[in-house]
């Protein structure tokens, strides 16, 4: 049996599935072409968001067994037909929350008290006090938009901060301490909106330019979910006009993204896709990953 590993996974993930017998190839940066030329090899492929499974390479790949992704998220990989071809497709669906959650809370602070601006005016040797009038984020608002094990993990920090939670999930059932609403209840009331879908049909730009009319005057947008979510020009224009206050972005429609316009402007802060990205969760992922594999193969 070989494993490919696709993408950049923990050492010790290989070093454990090699002790169960595996066969470990570890090409982290394999290109899309490589990749075509070389997946009848294997039994199993190891991925992260980089690479992408999609039918033209499940229909080469006639060893493939399994498909499994270290992360959440699997609109990278073609699921339905994979598994009509008897492919196993798993991932690690919590090894990576409190990365991601712990990331999101991070942005509600950073742009309640414009921090990265602050920090920006401090380095150009300014000493602008009043130019920076924060808010609190105690009694505020948070409307999370998908309600998973990560978001009711931003939630849950949320309440800690003595903030109100509501979200908008219609696959959840009602629990304790976050308010379930329809989604133009919450674009009424969020003073912060989180979004914590996948990138499918029924969630593509699910906030536009009809949904941010919606919302109230000055909120707050972060998005550590899923790109494709957000229409950015619309987002861009609730930006400069001052409807929206800003915008915390770690995920984005095209990526890798270079030189996004909405990085023009002041009010957008952001990081290029590291939600999951802590020495921690790359030990959770690796170890949730080998085990996903052995179970696989066995």
């Amino acid at each position: 049996m070989k494993v490919l590993i696709c993408d950049a996974t923990a050492q010790s993930a290989l070093d454990t599935i090699a002790e169960a017998g595996i066969e470990v190839v570890n090409r982290p940066d394999i290109t899309p072409e490589e990749l075509m030329e070389v997946a009848a090899e294997y039994d199993v492929f190891v991925v992260r968001s980089r690479t992408k499974v999609r039918e033209a390479l499940i229909n080469v790949a006639t060893n493939l067994k399994a498909i499994v992704r270290g992360g959440v998220g699997l609109d990278n990989i073609d699921v339905e037909y994979a598994r009509s071809k008897g492919v196993q497709v798993l991932n690690t669906p919590t090894a990576s929350t409190d990365a991601v959650a712990e990331l999101a809370v991070g942005y509600i602070f950073a742009l309640a008290r414009h921090i990265p601006q602050m920090t920006a005016s401090m380095k150009a040797g300014e000493w602008a006090k009043k130019s920076f009038k924060g808010s609190e984020v105690g009694g505020k608002t948070l409307g999370l938009i998908g309600c998973g094990h990560i978001g009711q993990g931003v939630g849950h920090r949320a309440r800690a901060l003595e903030m109100n939670v509501i979200a908008y999930d219609p696959f959840v059932e009602p629990f304790y301490g976050i308010d379930l609403v329809t989604l133009d209840d919450l674009f009424a009331r969020a003073d912060f909106i989180s979004l914590h879908v996948p990138h499918t049909d029924g969630t593509h730009n699910i906030v536009d330019a009809e949904a941010l009319a919606k919302t109230k005057d000055g909120v707050y947008i972060i998005n550590c979910g899923r790109g494709g979510t957000i229409d950015e020009d619309a987002l861009y224009a609730a930006i400069e006009s001052g409807k929206v206050g800003g915008a915390a972005l770690d995920v984005y429609a095209e990526e890798p993204s270079k030189g996004h316009k909405l990085y023009t402007l002041p009010q957008v802060i952001g990081s290029p896709h590291v939600g999951a990205g802590t020495r921690e969760a790359a030990v959770r992922v690796g170890a949730e990953t080998a085990q996903q594999v052995i179970n696989a193969l066995k």
